[in-house]
């Protein structure tokens, strides 16, 4: 680790979010001495984000930590033209409506994390259609596009990567990162931002904002990344079998957002606590360091702070329970994801009611696999149908996930 000054870089450091900075001798003396404004931008293509997003959402929990300012930047203009990072396709495009909406969703969310209000170090957010919706085409080229080289834009991984695979990338799309640059130089001069944060994948749209605010204004702005967040197979964190892994409850239950966090690898379990948890860093280091199978109580601490983070406390001690019920008891636990199965349901559309398989012919395979149990029981006839009872019937895939069927 490097001996850093300010509590923001100490912090971050210690906690595993710093992966490259700009200047950050003069960043540290800066957050040394005071409160520094730091923003994250979040396109609003969905009506929720997910644990891919979560990285950056705590950056900002950290900012406020250690005393700074976070700037939530909800990307109502940006959305409408779709960041081609990482992406070997464009995205749908988006109603203004729709974004909107996507919008005041997912504030929801970063209440969880963050204390809004009108202090120095209270949270606010913005939304960058407010200076991106009004611009003007040729003045905006002529002030801001002139800053840009089309041979250095060509050589930006978000860029790169699309030609190299022959995937068309719309001029739409090219311009996105002019315009992140633009966000960046209106944040310092309407919220005196000074930092701006985001994943390794951001670094060049980064740069470009700093660069852009220096000859523009004269400003001395900063940037931090996070490293790409993997699992210890190389996986992206985050992704499952199963898709994305919503923050907004309407999408993801507490009980399967405590069950995605109690499914850590071992190897990952110290990391994932430092950066996804409040847990003292004494803490971890005892937890992550249990021996054989006492590593589970660093997996179901890392999933009940996780959960109790973002659903509630009260919410992540009734999925523990109902876990704790389910796995080391043997019992049904009252907070499983439950299906209505009216008179009668296959066994097949109760599988894919759950959200357990995505198709029937995927339920199939796992009861052939005899992956699929009912009561515990193994379930061998892709044909079975269940006739509604008064005492719910617990149905499992594999050892991990259990759902109740209901009347």
């Amino acid at each position: 680790m490097t001996a850093y000054n300010s509590s923001l870089l100490k912090l971050l450091d210690e906690r595993g979010y710093i992966h490259q900075l700009t200047d950050a001798a003069a960043l540290d003396a800066l957050a040394a001495k005071e409160v520094v404004p730091g923003y994250v931008g979040f396109d609003a293509t969905a009506p929720s984000l997910h644990v891919g997003n979560l990285v950056q959402i705590m950056q900002l929990r950290r900012l406020q930590q250690a005393g700074h300012k976070p700037i939530v930047l909800m990307g109502g203009g940006t959305t409408k033209v779709g960041d081609p990072s990482g992406k070997d396709e464009s995205r749908k495009l988006l109603t203004s409506e729709e974004i909107d909406a996507n919008i005041a969703s997912i504030r929801r969310v970063f209440e969880r994390f963050l204390t809004f209000g009108d202090g120095p170090s209270d949270a606010i957010l913005l939304n960058n259609d407010e200076w991106l919706g009004g611009l003007e085409y040729i003045p905006f080229l002529r002030e801001v596009g002139r800053h840009f080289t089309v041979n250095r834009m060509l050589t930006f991984d978000s860029v790169k990567l699309r030609l190299d695979r022959e995937q068309p990338m719309t001029f739409l799309e090219f311009n996105y990162m002019i315009l992140q640059g633009y966000d960046f130089l209106e944040l310092s001069r309407r919220a005196g931002c000074r930092l701006q944060m985001g994943g390794s994948d951001q670094w060049g749209n980064i740069v470009n904002g700093i660069e852009l605010g220096r000859r523009i204004d004269g400003a001395e702005l900063y940037g931090v990344t996070t490293p790409l967040i993997t699992t210890s197979d190389g996986a992206k964190m985050g992704k499952t079998a199963q898709g994305a892994v919503w923050l907004d409850a309407d999408f993801l239950s507490p009980y399967d957002y405590w069950q995605f966090w109690r499914n850590t690898d071992d190897a990952d379990v110290g990391r994932f606590l430092r950066l996804f948890s409040d847990l003292p860093l004494g803490e971890i280091a005892r937890l992550e360091t249990l021996p054989g199978a006492e590593i589970n109580q660093a997996k179901i601490a890392l999933a009940t702070e996780a959960t109790a983070m973002l659903h509630g406390r009260e919410a992540a001690d009734a999925a523990a329970a109902t876990a704790q019920a389910t796995f080391a008891e043997g019992g049904v636990g009252a907070d499983l994801p439950t299906l209505n199965t009216g008179d009668a349901i296959s066994i097949l559309a109760a599988l894919t009611g759950l959200g357990f398989c995505a198709s029937n012919g995927e339920a199939k395979r796992k009861i052939a696999e005899g992956a699929v149990r009912l009561d515990d029981v193994t379930v061998n006839d892709p044909g079975l149908m269940l006739t509604a009872r008064d005492e719910p019937l617990k149905l499992s895939l594999g050892k991990k996930r259990h759902g109740l069927l209901v009347r």
